[in-house]
């Protein structure tokens, strides 16, 4: 009967496989949803949903799939009342189950409850008289009683009120990033490999080494795996990039963290890259392009940070750059051409909105580089397009870069 809620949530790009479909139907045959909506809403949230990022399209189809269903509940309640109200049907319970009924005073209620605080010896789950969780009893939390005292936290609220607020809205994927989350799309760009002395031992081949020895202990040891990846980040900074400056900071942040790649160099450049990028963003230590691109190894990942956003002549005239000082004889397009053209895998990530690409100098610099939205696809698309390669995105399709390198 729940088949079609699968289909809702594939509807809404959850990629739930027939295994993790049946390993939730088994885990409800095995009561873990506790028979209740909410038991199921969280129950189908751990098995079908693989990433905090599809926490929100999860309750939008939950939400969706499930709406009446409280009103339903409201309705079976007021019955339950009416039927509860009527002493014809309350002639069929004990005393001790009419008693629970009636509402306690308040002095009564602490009196009581320091009784069976003395008389309880161990925890206690459901049931109608210790303190506990759950069950009718009237101490305790996330149980029903009228007249009860909590005890510990406070109710529950229903499956269908979290998915309606989704509280997860921050974590789609059209959104921009923190830090946590471009750390973990960088680990993508990792490349481990054994080089070096040998200081690991190799389990697999000490045995083999001391079976063909006929029992003799043979020590085989291996180089430690290393992160062979390099990378160098050349971020723009000043006047357009000003309201991304947060966001910058924050991939500049997760790139140059100790041990994430065996090598890493940052640069700064103001709108377009000239003769000469800088190693602080005040631009007092200028390199030379040249320089970097003769000492760069090809198979090195170039990762450039910007909006791409500047004046036509800034790009595409010589001398065009911004101060005369950094003037250029070539322009400022020929210099990120040569990027480019020396580095195997290069990814440009742009903080702007794709809906603005076309028609600008973003559009030309997105012919010299696979050109990425900054959010939590756009970056994880680079990434496989930065270690596998595959299909650069177009600007003529803006919304192909979610699907670049998959």
């Amino acid at each position: 009967m729940l088949v079609d809620f699968l289909f809702e949530l594939r509807k809404d790009g959850l990629k739930v496989s027939s295994h993790e479909w049946l390993a939730l139907m088994e885990a409800m045959d095995l009561g873990l949803h506790d028979s209740s909506l909410d038991g199921f809403y969280r129950l189908a949230r751990t098995v079908c949903v693989k990433d905090v990022a599809d926490y929100d399209a999860f309750d939008r189809a939950f939400a969706r799939y499930f709406a009446g269903v409280t009103e339903a509940a409201l309705a079976m309640t007021k019955d339950l009342e009416a039927w509860l109200a009527d002493p014809r049907q309350l002639a069929q319970l004990t005393d001790e189950q009419i008693a629970q009924l009636r509402r306690l005073g308040l002095d009564e209620l602490r009196a009581l409850y320091e009784q069976r605080l003395k008389e309880q010896k161990e925890r206690h789950d459901g049931g109608n008289r210790w303190i506990g969780t759950g069950g009718t009893s009237p101490f305790g939390s996330n149980g029903k009683n009228p007249t009860g005292m909590r005890v510990g936290g406070g109710g529950g609220r229903s499956a269908m009120a979290v998915a309606g607020e989704r509280r997860y809205q921050e974590y789609r994927r059209d959104i921009v990033l923190d830090v946590r989350q471009i750390d973990v799309a960088l680990r993508g760009l990792r490349k481990l490999g054994r080089d070096g002395a040998d200081e690991e031992l190799d389990l697999d081949e000490t045995v083999d080494e001391t079976c063909k020895n006929a029992g003799d202990l043979e020590l085989v040891f291996r180089p430690p795996r290393r992160n062979r990846v390099k990378v160098i980040l050349m971020m723009d900074v000043g006047g357009s990039m000003d309201p991304h400056a947060e966001l910058a900071s924050r991939l500049f942040t997760a790139a140059s963290r100790a041990g994430r790649f065996a090598k890493f160099r940052s640069y700064y450049f103001h709108n377009c890259v000239y003769e000469h990028v800088y190693e602080d963003a005040h631009f007092t230590k200028r390199v030379a392009v040249a320089d970097l691109i003769s000492h760069s190894d090809k198979d090195e990942k170039l990762v450039m940070l910007g909006d791409a956003l500047m004046h036509p002549a800034e790009l595409l005239d010589p001398g065009g750059s911004y101060s005369y000082v950094a003037g250029s004889r070539s322009p400022g397009v020929e210099w990120l051409r040569r990027l480019s053209t020396h580095f195997r895998r290069s990814a440009w990530l742009n903080p702007e909105p794709d809906r603005y690409w076309a028609g600008s100098t973003i559009e030309v610099i997105a012919a010299l580089f696979p050109m990425y939205q900054l959010t939590l696809d756009g970056l994880a698309a680079a990434v496989r397009y930065l270690v596998r390669g595959g299909q650069r995105p177009s600007i003529a399709n803006p919304t192909q870069w979610a699907k670049a390198g998959a």
